[in-house]
């Protein structure tokens, strides 16, 4: 193990990158007047903000501890989660985003209230407040929590979690989601810079020859495609789980689409999202890799998720360790503020705009900033309850197998099949989830059962599809004008794409999609 210990210009790099960070933050946000430019940044954001804000959104600092941690436990088949998500972006970019759009939503829920009815809008956004200040929050401290407290040991827990709460939080409560985008470009790309440095000077010492890969990671380790009773990731599971965790993330989270509905035009918005989409191929480089290789450098780590700062601390210079850690801080912030925000959007636009009652922009705004402090302050008192059991932590994908499933059902359902009514939606949420989250609680917790949560996630998926088709028939249609804007429809597609036969090729969305497919199916195929 090296020794976790910063320089003294280490901990100022640190100091000024972070000050940085939350001066640029609050500099980008000052012309912030409304709620509207609050939470969606004027809708002006062009697609390299819009990607690169999908991408730190996502992928936090959490993510890249557990990356590499991953590749270092139990080989590439972790990566499968990546390309994954880089097809459903596809999908997303391609047939759902321009609905989302024309509909001129602010929130996720909203949508489900215009093709359904005001229910599903009011449970699905409840439902993304709890989880997200109970989850999402509680996983990005808990990565913050183990990273710095790899650096000053001695200082208590309940410290480090109010310092990246405050160091989050102080920028998204003063210059809102414009602020938040901005940062996370920053920090995007200067952590894929990082990860990219790491990786070439770890390779180095491996004189970059690239059989050493299967070597370190023999047999199933350096395979895709694992079998279906493999207790990580099987292969069937990938079609049964995977993707449809993929649907919820990218398509039903609100807390991620936030950052596609404030692109300045339909262009910019599918431009980011297949850019976002592009991003998540290198991973398997940038982090999974690097994993593989420590499992030499380091073979008996503890503790996997340690494989990456590990390797930082072992190789990186004074001054660089410093930009990394701070970059890796800055992106653990990330997690917590993209959360803040989301979940003050949902209070305010689906249970404050939707009351009788009329308020202006100056107290919405000002509503909004006090949301995001008390979001706060419950998210760094709920984060040592989540974080002395361990297990819910490791659960976080699982849970969120069992339980999302309706939503993404209803979602999916209400896009592409208009025959879907509302009390069907509203009931497959209200009677599916609860039934998911007892199947989470048997199943991983109590250990009843020993079904795979990636083959539960399938299970969920088609009894929420049947329940919402069942009771959809034994209703009347929805009228199909009231629709028509929520909806896919053959004839808008034959209409754009007229329009598209003006543009040049690298502006054609579809274009750029159909290279990211085939790009994607080249760098998959040979690791199956």
């Amino acid at each position: 193990m090296p020794e976790f210990e910063l320089a003294t210009i280490d901990l100022v790099i640190i100091g000024v990158y972070v000050l940085g960070i939350i001066a640029i933050g609050y500099w980008a946000g000052r012309s912030t007047t409304t709620s509207g430019d609050y939470f969606l940044a004027g809708r002006g954001m062009v697609w390299p903000l819009v990607g690169f804000s999908l991408i730190v959104t996502n992928f936090s600092g959490t993510q890249f501890l557990g990356l590499a941690g991953a590749g270092y436990d139990t080989g590439i088949a972790v990566w499968n989660y990546e390309w994954m998500a880089t097809l459903v972006l596809i999908v997303f970019a391609v047939l759902i985003l321009p609905i989302y759009l024309q509909s001129k939503i602010s929130t996720v829920p909203e949508f489900l209230e215009k093709r359904y009815d005001r229910r599903s809008r009011y449970a699905f956004s409840g439902f993304t407040v709890v989880t997200g200040m109970l989850i999402d929050s509680a996983g990005g401290m808990f990565a913050g929590a183990l990273v710095l407290n790899l650096l000053f040991p001695n200082v208590p827990l309940m410290v480090h979690i109010v310092i990246i709460a405050l160091l989050g939080g102080v920028y998204v409560i003063l210059g809102g989601l414009k602020a938040v985008m901005i940062t996370d470009t920053i920090q995007g790309i200067l952590l894929f810079l990082a990860a990219g440095v790491i990786f070439v000077i770890v390779f180095a010492q491996f004189d970059f020859n690239w059989s050493v890969f299967p070597e370190l990671a023999p047999g199933d380790d350096f395979s895709l495609a694992r079998p279906a009773d493999d207790d990580f990731l099987p292969a069937p599971g990938i079609l049964t789980g995977a993707v449809f965790l993929g649907f919820y993330v990218w398509i039903s989270n609100h807390v991620v689409v936030q950052r596609v509905l404030a692109a300045k035009n339909l262009d910019h918005g599918r431009w980011g999202a297949l850019f976002a989409g592009l991003m998540q191929l290198p991973l398997l480089v940038l982090l999974v890799f690097p994993g593989i290789l420590a499992r030499d450098v380091f073979p008996d780590l503890d503790n996997p998720d340690l494989a990456w700062p590990s390797l930082i601390f072992e190789y990186l210079p004074v001054g660089l360790r410093g930009l990394v850690v701070a970059a890796l801080i800055a992106a653990l912030m990330s997690t917590l503020d993209s959360v803040l925000n989301g979940a003050a959007s949902l209070v305010v636009n689906d249970f404050v705009k939707t009351r009788d009652k009329e308020y202006s922009e100056k107290t919405l705004l000002r509503l909004s900033r006090v949301l995001v402090g008390v979001l706060m302050v419950i998210a760094v008192l709920w984060a040592p309850v989540i974080l002395s059991f361990d297990t819910l932590v490791e659960y976080f994908q699982s849970f969120l197998g069992y339980v999302t499933m309706p939503f993404v059902v209803v979602l999916l359902g209400g896009i592409f099949w208009k025959r879907a009514t509302a009390s069907a939606a509203f009931w497959t949420m209200v009677v599916m989830t609860p039934l998911g989250a007892a199947g989470f609680v048997s199943g991983e917790m109590l250990e009843l059962h020993g079904v795979h949560f990636l083959y539960a996630t399938g299970i969920m998926v088609v009894a929420s599809a049947a329940v919402l088709t069942a009771v959809s028939l034994r209703q009347p249609a929805p009228d199909p004008a009231a629709i028509a804007e929520v909806t896919f429809d053959r004839r808008t597609w034959r209409a754009e794409s007229t329009e598209l036969r003006e543009k040049p090729w690298y502006l054609n969305y579809r274009w750029l999609a159909l290279g990211l497919l085939v790009l994607t199916v080249a760098v998959v195929v040979p690791f199956v």
